[in-house]
Formats: structure tokens, C-alpha cells, sequence
């Protein structure tokens, strides 16, 4: 017995396994401890976290690698429930203590509208491992985008850019922004983001946010870092107008909102060259000039504002912009309202995009729907490893056969979740479908392994046998891994998941982990 163990972990095609499997784990679970904590999802913008240095998390970060709180005001933090408690008893105008895993921070707080305290965070459990799991499992929204018209390939990647900018600026950082194709050529952007709701985004993305500022029929200043370098989102210089503030309007409520802007020098340059030409009227009292700076949001007037008449000629770099919202009730008016100033100010900041989007597919999953999903698939995979067993079982009524092939099918699916958690592949339903069809070809191919190997009363040429077994799992693998590329594209690259772990599980067990049971197998049966 102590012979043939040392003959199966001394053979080269076992220790490549072994060294993979190693390599798996450590990309799934780097950490055997300290998971606890509330890992930081978003960051808003402007806001006090943001203030002090606190940063959006990286789309390319590890899911155990991202910046998780520990505590607040010396009080732990073990789960996100603990971290909302904390924060909804804080006062305004006071510093909060936060530390993380990274360092410490000093936090003043800010309350908003409603006299709530928000440090402009969003957390969520810290995971327990590096697997990063779709919207399928986790619950958010999925978009498939169209470009209205055909654009260049450097213009796509700009609209990507922008999109990502937005939606990073409007405080979603857990985002998958990435380009996508279908069969026909026809170019798609794809969109996944976690905890949000189509309400919230969907208005966002398919605008395409052309900004225009006019005097007459001249623009003085375009959306964007060129023509605006600076927005203001802080309570000070941004909010509800005290002015204006909330009144009633037919059979609801209207709010006005206020936040300035700093031109750059030559915008502010071609505004007082058009407001030069312009005469000075008295109105109630006050003087303006001629004509009123129009904003256009995508071409459509969204606010007119009266230009005083000391800007006459001045290349001033201070602007205020203003707008509204409505509301059946007053609180509903302020929320809309500020929603409205919110994105105008996101749209102001990236500025257009070069093309108009469509949005052609929208998918909103709940995050309750994604643990029961995550639930149905533990039990299938676990009837699945059971149905393998008795069939096996039944086929050979060998343990010495059953065994090496049951953990070989665990390999494989550890070999896969190590190659999603190593290239930050998201685990959907997808995918998870492919890992269950690379589980049923991987049976297939060590059946005919073990067939091949204890083929025949004598055993005569062990390398002849495995060589001819090897040959037909060989072709059943480029017959099926040509089958899946055209996965990679179908349906703007939505079954891209699927195509992918299915083709990387048959490349794991093909190339390394059936090679190793077949050794197994030879050793077994002939020592």
C-alpha cells in the first residue's frame, strides 16, 4: 500500500495537479482567518468620506482585497448591519473615527436635507472568499446598451470611459462596464452594477448628456472638463435654492435647486465676449441683460436663468446653475429634486458622450431571488456528485476506482474556481451551468479512461491503452471547445460566461487533471 501511494505522489502528471490545485486554493481563500468587517462597496462623491481620502474600490481589486471598516468611534464592526447601526446614531458637525484594514480616518460629519447623517458610504459583508459572484447570485441590474449609429472603435472605448466615469462619480463602484458583440458585428456595451435599481440608473446610462449653456444662439460653455473645471456637490454651494426653496404646484409640490461652477479661462473668455454685445434692461427693480443663459440637457431646454447686468463683458469663472423638480408631496419634491441636480451635475462633469445610446435589455434581479438561486444551485451540484457516485459505483463496483474519479471531479471544479478567482471572472448562472456540463464531460472522459485502462482480462501494454484513451478524450475536447467560441459572441456576449468556464474546465481537465487519474488508474490496477 505505502508503494503505491509513493508511486502515485511521485508520478509528474499527479504532482502537476497537486501544484495547480495548491495554486486554486490559494487564489480562492488567500486568508484561512479574519474575515470579518464590512467591506466598502462605493464611495460617494464630494462627500466626507470622500474628503479625507476614503476611495472607491477598484473594479479590479479581489474582493478580499478591497478596504473593509473595523470599527467606528472604537466600536468593531464585524458585519455591514453593525456598520449602519453605528452610523444612524451619529450627529452632525462631529468627527467620526473609521478605521479600516488600511489605515485610520477622521471623518466630519454631514447631514443631509432630512437632518440624517450619511458619510457617503456603501458596505456590505465582507465575502469569505475571492470568488466574485454575478448579479445572477448577488442581486443588482444588468444593462445591454446599443450605440444609436455606428461608431469607430476609439469612440466606443471613449463611451466606455465616460459611462464608467459616470457611474463611478453618481457613487457605484462594484461595476462591470466592458464592450460586447453578437455574430452579426453589431457592437454592444454591457453593464452589470450590484445593489442598485433600474430606477436609479437607467435614465443615467442612455442619456447621452450633451450640455449645452447659450445666450442667444451662441454656446459659451459645453459639459465637460474642458469648458467646466470644477462642480460643486458640497452642502455649502449645492442643494435646495433657500431662495426659491419649495412651493405648491397644481396638485403637488416644486423645488428649486442651486450649485455652482468654475469655468476655465476661455470659456469664461466666450461669455464675455457674447454678453459684451449684449444691452443692459431693468426689471422689478433689478438690471439684467438682454437675453438669459439658456441650459440644454441632449438638445432640450432644462432651465432659462436672468444674467445680471455687472456680468455684462466680465470673463468671470463663477457660474450658478439652478433647476427643479416636482413631487406629490413635499419630501417627494425634495427627493426629486435633488436626484435631478444630482445627475445634472454627473452630466456636467464627464460631459456628452460621442454617441446616443439605446437601451435594448434590462434585467433586474433582487438579491433575495440570488440567494435562493445560489441555494438551488448548492443542492443540483450536490445530486449531481451523488448520481455520479451510485452510477459509477454500480458500473465498476471498485473503490480503488470510484475514489480517484469522484476526486477528480472535485479538482476540476476547484481548478475552475480558481481560474474565475485569479482573473476576477464573475460566477453567474451561466457559468455555473458550464461547470456542471465540464462535471458531465469529465465523467464521460473518465469512463472511457477506466474502460480503456481495465479493457480485456490481461493487462499487456498499460502506455498502449492509456495513449488510446487519451487520443478519444483528446478529440471529444476540440470537438466541443470549437462548439463553445461561437458562445463568446452569441447573443451581444451575454452567454460569454458560460462559453468561457466551459472551455477553461475541459482545457483544466483534459490537459491536467484526467492525464493525473489516468496514472492513478495504471497504478492502481497494476500494483
Amino acid at each position: 500500500m505505502k508503494t503505491t501511494l509513493k508511486n502515485i505522489f511521485t508520478n509528474w502528471r499527479v504532482i502537476i495537479l497537486l501544484i495547480f490545485l495548491v495554486f486554486s486554493v490559494v487564489a480562492i481563500q488567500p486568508h484561512v482567518f479574519g474575515n470579518e468587517g464590512a467591506t466598502i462597496r462605493s464611495v460617494a462623491y464630494n462627500s466626507s468620506a470622500s474628503i479625507v481620502g476614503m476611495q472607491n474600490p477598484s473594479a479590479k481589486s479581489t474582493p478580499l482585497a478591497k478596504e473593509k471598516i473595523l470599527s467606528i468611534n472604537g466600536n468593531k464592526v464585524l458585519h455591514s448591519s453593525d456598520y449602519y447601526s453605528l452610523t444612524s446614531s451619529l450627529k452632525d458637525n462631529r468627527t467620526t473615527i473609521i478605521e479600516t484594514n488600511k489605515q485610520i480616518y477622521n471623518l466630519v460629519n454631514s447631514a443631509d436635507e432630512k437632518g440624517k447623517v450619511n458619510l457617503g458610504l456603501k458596505v456590505y459583508d465582507t465575502p469569505s472568499s475571492n470568488l466574485r459572484k454575478g448579479l445572477d447570485l448577488e442581486g443588482g441590474i444588468r444593462v445591454l446598451l446599443k450605440p444609436a449609429e455606428r461608431i469607430s472603435q476609439d469612440n466606443l472605448d471613449v463611451t466606455i470611459d465616460n459611462l464608467r466615469e459616470r457611474l463611478n462619480i453618481y457613487g457605484l463602484s462594484d461595476i462591470v462596464v466592458r464592450e460586447a458583440s453578437d455574430l452579426a458585428g453589431e457592437d454592444y456595451i454591457l453593464i452589470e452594477i450590484a445593489g442598485v435599481t433600474e430606477e436609479e440608473i437607467k435614465d443615467l446610462l442612455a442619456r447621452q448628456g450633451k450640455f449645452e449653456a447659450k445666450v442667444g444662439n451662441e454656446t459659451v460653455f459645453f459639459g465637460g472638463k474642458k469648458d467646466i473645471t470644477y462642480v460643486c456637490r458640497s452642502a455649502d454651494c449645492s442643494g435646495i435654492d433657500p431662495r426659491r426653496g419649495c412651493s405648491k404646484s397644481g396638485e403637488g409640490y416644486a423645488c428649486s435647486f442651486f450649485f455652482s461652477i468654475t469655468l476655465s479661462p476661455e470659456a469664461a473668455e466666450r461669455q464675455a465676449s457674447v454678453t459684451d454685445k449684449l444691452t443692459v434692461i431693468s426689471e422689478n427693480g433689478n438690471d439684467y441683460l438682454s437675453d438669459d443663459l439658456a441650459l440644454f440637457l441632449d438638445d432640450k431646454e432644462v432651465d432659462r436663468l436672468k444674467i445680471g447686468a455687472e456680468l455684462k463683458g466680465s470673463s468671470t469663472t463663477n457660474i450658478q446653475i439652478s433647476g427643479s423638480g416636482l413631487g406629490l408631496t413635499q419630501a417627494d419634491a425634495v427627493t426629486n429634486t435633488l436626484q435631478n441636480m444630482k445627475k445634472l451635475q454627473t452630466v456636467l462633469i464627464t460631459g456628452s458622450l460621442p454617441v446616443k445610446l439605446e437601451v435594448v435589455k434590462m434585467d433586474t434581479i433582487s438579491p433575495s431571488l440570488g440567494k435562493e438561486f445560489l441555494s438551488n444551485v448548492a443542492l443540483v451540484g450536490l445530486l449531481v456528485m451523488i448520481a455520479v457516485v451510485v452510477v459509477v459505483s454500480i458500473r465498476y463496483r471498485k473503490i480503488k476506482i470510484v475514489v480517484p474519479m469522484v476526486l477528480t471531479l472535485l479538482s476540476e471544479i476547484v481548478l475552475i474556481l480558481g481560474f474565475a478567482a485569479l482573473v476576477g471572472w464573475n460566477l453567474d448562472l451561466a457559468a455555473i451551468a458550464g461547470i456542471i456540463l465540464v462535471v458531465g464531460t469529465g465523467v464521460d472522459h473518465l469512463v472511457v479512461i477506466t474502460d480503456e485502462t481495465i479493457k480485456g482480462d490481461v493487462v499487456s501494454d498499460w502506455k498502449k491503452k492509456i495513449k488510446n484513451a487519451m487520443f478519444i478524450v483528446m478529440g471529444a475536447y476540440f470537438t466541443t471547445f470549437a462548439g463553445m467560441l461561437p458562445l463568446m459572441w452569441a447573443g451581444a456576449g451575454l452567454l460569454k460566461g458560460f462559453a468561457l468556464t466551459t472551455i477553461a474546465g475541459l482545457s483544466f481537465g483534459v490537459l491536467i487533471a484526467r492525464p493525473a487519474y489516468a496514472a492513478i488508474v495504471e497504478i492502481l490496477l497494476r500494483d
